[in-house]
């Protein structure tokens, strides 16, 4: 089942969720949504399909997905890349890595409930009442409020501790004070997981990208495209 992130309803198939979209939803779709639904309806049209042609990316992607992550990274600053303007969307390429995944729900459940979320880390799903506020982190932060961060538009930025270097920690430091705000905050804090499958994890709601070594980059990339475009409330 495929839940709506805009009203209640539920759909047996994407194909099904993406025509509802289009016809209820239109005017409140964020830049993620409107192209998705836009695959859509070149599909319908008999042009080409973009689930198609993300199913031939998703193959590559399986193939060297980390390595290519890897060799593209220059594992430091970007030269003001932190503060520079986004752009509408992410460069194809720089983000041809990312995952995304179904919503695990958008219900405010009490700070005294443990939540197990599917994603590690978390990507959707039930949480506390006030989110995380946007800011560098030296500890780890309750995964209910980061969760509620990624429903108002955040993306959170996961670092090892023993892979961070000075030109990282400066340039993700710069990456959180540009971008404050309830809707499009940028936070950073340290992974719990210690199996992590990557030195750095950028994710926003339903997305989740690794990152072997650091790259400012393809961070302003990720921004560019994810920020500020959560369900509750897209400013972008």
């Amino acid at each position: 089942m495929v839940d709506c992130e805009y009203c209640e309803a539920s759909f047996d198939g994407e194909d099904a969720y993406l025509d509802h979209l289009a016809d209820e939803h239109g005017g409140e779709l964020g830049a993620i949504d409107r192209r998705r639904v836009e695959g859509r309806a070149s599909d319908d049209d008999g042009g080409v399909s973009l689930a198609v042609v993300a199913g031939v990316v998703g193959a590559v992607i399986a193939l060297g997905a980390v390595v290519y992550v890897t060799q593209l990274s220059g594992g430091g600053g970007g030269d003001g890349i932190e503060a520079a303007a986004l752009d509408d969307s992410g460069d194809s390429e720089r983000l041809s890595a990312v995952e995304q995944f179904p919503s695990e729900g958008t219900q405010h459940v009490p700070e005294s409930r443990d939540v197990d979320y599917e994603q590690s880390p978390p990507l959707s799903g039930p949480h506390y009442n006030t989110p995380t506020e946007g800011g560098f982190y030296e500890e780890s932060q309750p995964a209910g409020n980061i969760v509620h961060a990624l429903e108002h538009g955040a993306v959170v930025i996961y670092y090892d501790e023993s892979a961070m270097n000075e030109s990282a920690r400066n340039s993700l430091q710069e990456f959180a004070s540009t971008h404050t705000g309830t809707w499009r905050s940028v936070i950073v804090v340290p992974n719990e997981n210690e199996s992590a499958e990557s030195d750095f994890v950028l994710t926003a709601w339903r997305n989740r990208m690794y990152m072997d070594s650091y790259d400012a980059q393809t961070v302003h990339a990720f921004l560019s495209e994810f920020l500020g475009r959560g369900p509750e409330n897209p400013v972008r």
